[in-house]
């Protein structure tokens, strides 16, 4: 049986020469294809100079050329390269359906240089099929302490009260992929806000150390049935207080990856969400940032 490919998506811009050198490493690690994909908008003549007047010639694409160049002996053994028209925020998630991963830049070529994250790499995130990868820009500054100790590290969020399987199985399997360590957060609301009527006796402050035990016993259940499956993976489950996309930011620093997990779609909401902690992750983590899709439903 074939493996899926690993999907990078290339435009010419310094950030899709990052996604693809970390698509490289990761095709490697996993023993899989890489696909290099370029997606050229094109538009009637006459239009904006940004779009390629008509379609453009199939065997004519720089973009890949460079691509090519650019990995030269560091290109995975399986590769080849692929060049689609259409548009790029409709065109990039459909690749999820048949990839492994699809790894793309936090910006392309277009839009404006002060957004910190591109319309077609949201797109991706949130539509597509498989894990999304989305390589930030260097020099990304995030506050808050450090990792306690050196070496690789694999961050993974983790809500007690919606746990996610696919998103912890990822997250395991990234950190045996590269002998890292595996930081799982686990972000409990502190403080917590008490309302009361006028006249009504304020009710008492829970105990901040009884959530915190709680929250991290609650964890260590979840991880338990995989670190049965990735016995070499160690991996700290820690309960941290206040939002969990600031912790998860925070973490990212020197971090190999965080992995995040996607909304699941409601009843009453039947639209694809990306979820506001994991887009605030992808807007301004100072490491790559994979964003799972909800497994099926009755998985």
């Amino acid at each position: 049986m074939s493996t899926a490919p690993v999907v990078a998506a290339v435009d010419g811009s310094e950030d899709s020469v990052r996604a693809l050198e970390w698509a490289a490493d990761a095709a490697r690690r996993r023993a899989a294809p890489l696909r290099v994909v370029h997606v050229r908008q094109y538009a009637a003549w006459g239009q904006t100079d940004v779009l390629v007047a008509g379609p453009p010639e199939p065997e004519a694409d720089a973009v890949l050329d460079e691509a090519r160049a650019g990995l030269g002996d560091r290109a995975p053994q399986a590769v080849e390269y692929v060049t689609l028209e259409g548009a790029p925020g409709a065109v990039l998630p459909e690749l999820g359906a048949e990839a492994l991963l699809l790894v793309l830049g936090s910006r392309g070529r277009g839009g404006f240089a002060s957004l910190l994250l591109g319309s077609n790499s949201l797109a991706a995130a949130r539509d597509a099929q498989c894990p999304v990868v989305v390589v930030p820009r260097p020099g990304r500054e995030v506050h808050g302490e450090g990792p306690a100790e050196p070496g690789p590290r694999v961050v993974v969020g983790l809500n007690v009260d919606s746990p996610d399987d696919a998103t912890l199985a990822f997250a395991f399997t990234e950190a045996a992929l590269r002998d890292a360590r595996l930081q799982v957060l686990a972000a409990y609301p502190w403080p917590l806000q008490t309302w009361s009527a006028p006249g009504q006796l304020v009710p008492p402050m829970p105990d901040q150390e009884a959530i915190e035990s709680e929250t991290r016993s609650l964890a260590e259940g979840f991880l338990a049935p995989h670190r049965e499956h990735h016995p070499g993976v160690r991996a700290d489950a820690e309960a941290v207080p206040g939002d969990a996309a600031g912790n998860l930011v925070a973490a990212s620093r020197d971090a190999d990856l965080v992995v995040v997990g996607r909304h699941r779609r409601r009843l009453l909401a039947p639209a694809r969400m990306i979820g506001s902690v994991t887009q605030a992750v992808l807007l301004h983590a100072a490491s790559p940032v994979a964003v799972l899709p909800p497994a099926p439903e009755g998985d």
